[in-house]
C-alpha cells in the first residue's frame, strides 16, 4: 500500500511506515503484519480500518487539506469518548490517541471497530437499504433517538472526568460569534453570501435564555448512531463523531437534530439542503419530536425555533468550508460541487424560519 499520500477520496491512503512506528511505541502489539482499509472519507474526518496482531480498530484522522479553526478535533473527541466508557452512553471502546503529526501527518485515535447498521439515505447514499422498513421500527427509533439525547444530557460531566472541557457560561453566545467568525474567514474563499449576514443579525438579536449545561454532541443525528436492528425494537449501539462535542446548553444539540429530520410536511427545497434520512413512513414528525423530548427531558422549550435557524447557520458555514476547500483544489468531493447552490439554498431556509 501506498504510504504517506495526501490525495483526498478513495484513493487517499494512511502512511504504514509511520503507524507501525506509533503501534510499536506505545507497546500496543506487533504490527509487522498490518493491513489497512479505507472504508470512508465521507465529509468529516476519515475512517480507516486497521487489522494487526489478531485486532481489527478502527482509525479516525482529519479530513486533508486546509480546515476551519477547531473543525474535525480527534483529540478532542478522544477526550470525551475515554470520558463516556463506563456510562450509559453506547460509544466504542478507545484504546490510543495520537497528537503528534509526525507519525502519519496528522492526530488520529485507535477505536473500537462496531458492528452494526447506520440509516443513511436521501443526499448521502450508503449502498445499502436501510433496515428500518416498518412503521413500528421507524417509530422505535424515532423514540430512541430521543432517548439516547436525554440519557447523553444526563450523564454527570464532571465526574465523568469533563471539568474544563467546555466553558458552560455563555455558550450561546460564544457559538453565534464563533461561527460568524468562520464564515469571515470562509467567504472570502467563494462568494458573498448576503442572506448569511441577515440571520447572523437575527442571531445576536434573538438569544435565549440559556439551559443547565450539559454534555452537547455537537453532530446529534441520525445517521451519527449506529443500530443493533434484531429483536423486536433496532437499539442504538453506538454515537460517532464527537470532534465538535463540548459542554453547553443541550437544546443546541436538539436543534441539530431536528434539522437534519426529515418532516413529512417539507417542502422540496428543505428536503434537498438538509436531509440525510427517508421521510415519513412511521417517523415522527419534526414537531412530534420536539414534543418527545419536552416530555422526556423535562425542560422548558423556550424561544426553540432560535436553535433550528441557528443549526441551519452552522451547517451552512460548515458546507461552505468544504466548498472553500473544492474550489481550492483540495477536496475533489463530488459532493462538495453541489454545495454552490445549496448552501445558499440552507440560508433561504433558514431565513423564513426566523420570519415566522
Amino acid at each position: 500500500m501506498d504510504t504517506g499520500n495526501e490525495k483526498t477520496g478513495p484513493s487517499a491512503t494512511i502512511d504504514i511506515h509511520g503507524l507501525r512506528r506509533f503501534i510499536r511505541d506505545g507497546g500496543l502489539g506487533d504490527a509487522a503484519e498490518m493491513r489497512v482499509e479505507n472504508i470512508s472519507f465521507g465529509h468529516s474526518n476519515e475512517v480507516h480500518l486497521i487489522h494487526f496482531d489478531g485486532n481489527s480498530w478502527a482509525l479516525r484522522r482529519p479530513p486533508r487539506g486546509p480546515l476551519l479553526p477547531t473543525a474535525h478535533d480527534v483529540v478532542r473527541e478522544y477526550r470525551v469518548l475515554k470520558a463516556l466508557q463506563n456510562t450509559p452512553v453506547p460509544v466504542p471502546r478507545v484504546y490510543a490517541c495520537c497528537e503528534d503529526p509526525a507519525y502519519i501527518g496528522a492526530p488520529f485515535v485507535l477505536m473500537e471497530y462496531m458492528r452494526g447498521r447506520v440509516i443513511r439515505s436521501g443526499l448521502i447514499p450508503s449502498g445499502e437499504k436501510s433496515f428500518a422498513e416498518t412503521a413500528a421500527q421507524r417509530r422505535a427509533i424515532s423514540e430512541r433517538m430521543v432517548d439516547l439525547l436525554v440519557t447523553l444530557q444526563g450523564v454527570a460531566w464532571r465526574a465523568a472526568g469533563l471539568e474544563g472541557f467546555g466553558r458552560p457560561d455563555g455558550y450561546i453566545e460564544r457559538q453565534v460569534r464563533r461561527w460568524s467568525d468562520q464564515l469571515e474567514r470562509t467567504i472570502p474563499a467563494t462568494r458573498p453570501l448576503p442572506v448569511m449576514g441577515k440571520i447572523q443579525a437575527w442571531l445576536k438579536s434573538h438569544l435565549p435564555q440559556a439551559q443547565p449545561a450539559t454534555i452537547v454532541h455537537g453532530d446529534y443525528k441520525l445517521d451519527n448512531v449506529m443500530w443493533d436492528p434484531a429483536g423486536d425494537e433496532p437499539r442504538p449501539i453506538a454515537l460517532f463523531d464527537w470532534e465538535m462535542s463540548t459542554i453547553g446548553d443541550p437544546l443546541a444539540d436538539l436543534g441539530w437534530m431536528v434539522t437534519y429530520w426529515s418532516d413529512p410536511g417539507d417542502d422540496e427545497i428543505r428536503r434537498e439542503v438538509v436531509s440525510s434520512m427517508e421521510a415519513g413512513g412511521g417517523y415522527y414528525s419534526r414537531q412530534e419530536m420536539i414534543d418527545l423530548y419536552e416530555r422526556k427531558a423535562g425542560r422548558t422549550m423556550r424561544d426553540f425555533a432560535f436553535y433550528e435557524i441557528f443549526s441551519l447557520f452552522k451547517l451552512a458555514i460548515i458546507a461552505e468550508g468544504s466548498y472553500a476547500r473544492y474550489l481550492s483544489g483540495q477536496a475533489d468531493d463530488p459532493m462538495f460541487a453541489t454545495y454552490d447552490s445549496r448552501v445558499p439554498r440552507m440560508a433561504d431556509v433558514a431565513w423564513a424560519l426566523s420570519q415566522k
